[in-house]
């Protein structure tokens, strides 16, 4: 094969890598019961993709083509062990499958059930996301390691361990019974925010692999509310993706550029995006039971009335950030509070704020210091100024935001 053949060869089973991995691992553990299995069949078989596709061509359907073969490698791997008896309605499902024409176009997305799998309750509820984060979404444990400010080797021990789990306590690879849908509900909602949020981060306004998990989790969200429809915070998180979601074209410049919320576009955002978001807002609110997605909807949903009136409403932001403050009293609430009372009611106040968090708890959060040096500027105080911009730019890694915080220091 030719130098471009492989090279279209290996960036299909790339992409395919990207864009399927989580619906692959889905389906194949909701029928093996294994999820640690599922993910090695499918390793496997993505190996194999890439000496057979640039020998054979790249088949019609990758996907199908992957998930047959990983099949192939968990019925091996069955037949080959002492307990294939035990293993028998596993591997009689497998093979059924193996021989449904029609599956080969098209198979069942299984991911909101792994979901669910993920956030049982005799899983470490802090292994929740992070699990969710790999298997459904495809995320390896470095890059979930990083958002989680832990080592890649520790994580990756923590997922083996939270994947055994799943394996040896027998538990149902299905979404759970209303009744206890509630327990786990939180942790399926964080999941999805969280893959949106390293989506979101990864971006850098072009970066495909970004905007790929920014819209599979918009995707999921969707899912779940037509699972869930009376759950106002399904609602209220559908939401604050689209908002976000909306602002997307305005983020970066034609050349790359990082634009600010406070300097986009609004011309450039989304309507279409804005109103549905506005919707599920309005349907969350009319069951009077606001949540955390639900606060930080509306506070995006206020700032999205700048395309309609040229202005924000801080006082309005301030007081959706008081409400969230109670209910989510996190570092980023606090720090994105401190920057709404700075713009309703001056610096001093904003940094009063953050003045009242321990230096400990923001050693490495970047928004803390790039807010920091912001209103430090303003103030006129340069030496401290200079030091918080030092502290943002050094915790920064997408290149354009650095390149805008460089800028705003000089």
């Amino acid at each position: 094969m030719t130098g471009t053949g492989l090279e279209v060869s290996h960036r299909t089973v790339e992409r395919v890598a990207r864009e399927s991995y989580g619906r692959l691992v889905a389906y194949l553990s909701v029928h093996t019961r294994d999820l640690a299995s599922a993910e090695d069949a499918l390793s496997e078989a993505l190996v194999k993709a890439l000496t057979a596709w640039p020998r054979d061509g790249v088949p019609q359907n990758p996907e199908a083509w992957l998930l047959t073969t990983a099949r192939h490698s968990i019925i091996d791997a069955v037949r080959h062990q002492r307990v294939v008896a035990e293993n028998e309605p596993t591997l009689q499902l497998l093979k059924e499958d193996s021989m449904d024409t029609a599956f080969a176009s098209q198979f069942p997305d299984e991911r909101l059930k792994l979901l669910f799998v993920c956030a049982h309750p005799a899983i470490d509820p802090n292994m929740h996301t992070p699990l969710m984060l790999q298997t459904v979404l495809g995320l390896d444990a470095a890059r979930i390691a990083g958002a989680f400010l832990i080592s890649p080797k520790t994580m990756g021990q923590r997922l083996v361990r939270a994947k055994t789990k799943i394996r040896d306590g027998g538990i149902r690879f299905e979404v759970p019974e209303q009744r206890d849908l509630p327990e786990r509900l939180d942790a399926v909602l964080e999941a999805i925010y969280a893959g949106f949020g390293i989506g979101w981060d990864d971006m850098a306004g072009v970066e495909n692999r970004g905007q790929n998990l920014a819209e599979e989790a918009i995707w999921l969200a969707r899912v779940l509310l037509q699972l869930l429809p009376d759950e106002p915070e399904v609602c209220g998180l559908l939401a604050l993706m689209l908002h976000c979601e909306a602002r997307r074209p305005a983020r970066r410049g034609p050349d790359g550029r990082y634009i600010p919320l406070s300097e986009q576009d609004p011309k450039l955002w989304s309507v279409s995006l804005i109103e549905e978001a506005e919707r599920h807002l309005a349907e969350a609110s009319t069951h009077r039971r606001p949540g955390r997605f639900q606060l930080e909807a509306a506070i995006q949903s206020v700032h999205a009335e700048r395309a309609r009136s040229g202005r924000i409403e801080w006082t309005a932001v301030t007081q959706f950030y008081e409400e969230l403050l109670r209910v989510s009293p996190t570092i980023g609430t606090k720090t994105g509070y401190a920057a709404a009372v700075a713009e309703a009611m001056g610096p001093e106040k904003g940094l009063a704020v953050l003045n009242s968090i321990t230096v400990d708890a923001v050693s490495s959060y970047q928004p803390y210091w790039a807010v920091r040096a912001h209103l430090l500027r303003r103030l006129g105080k340069v030496a401290e100024s200079l030091d918080a911009y030092d502290r943002a730019i050094g915790l920064t890694e997408d290149p354009s935001v650095r390149e805008f915080l460089l800028q705003k220091r000089s």
